[in-house]
């Protein structure tokens, strides 16, 4: 028997900054795998430092470059395609990566790598609500 290999390493395996859940209305402008020019405005399903992981109908290519616009402020970035998902209800879940990491992009505060929901500092911030 041969060695045996490795599994491929993932894209949701190797995460170099925390998620966060956040839906944040996006415009996402850019060349389809067809080559068509194409504009679509959806929202995040994720984000953090390094882009945003979106559900478009659009059909884009691994690596291609896109724009991606934050519509609450305006603000674009370049981006390109790190991640191609599965396909729900006619649309695909595309990961976008920004040039380089653009932490004040989304206008929220990440968390550190080693936080958990059972992170001290979550039971601080919860106690000092309920005050």
């Amino acid at each position: 028997m041969g060695q045996g290999q490795n599994p491929p390493v993932t894209p949701l395996a190797r995460r170099r900054s925390q998620r966060v859940l956040m839906q944040v209305a996006v415009r996402i402008r850019g060349e389809d795998s067809q080559g068509k020019t194409v504009e679509e405005e959806t929202e995040t399903l994720a984000i953090n430092v390094h882009g945003a992981l979106v559900l478009l109908k659009s059909r884009f290519t691994s690596g291609c470059k896109v724009f991606l616009q934050h519509k609450r402020t305006q603000e674009e970035q370049e981006c390109h395609v790190a991640f191609l998902g599965p396909v729900r209800s006619g649309k695909a879940e595309i990961g976008l990566e920004f040039s380089v990491p653009r932490p004040g992009f989304w206008r929220v505060a990440f968390p550190p790598e080693d936080w958990t929901p059972r992170h001290p500092e979550a039971r601080t911030v919860a106690s000092h609500r309920e005050k």
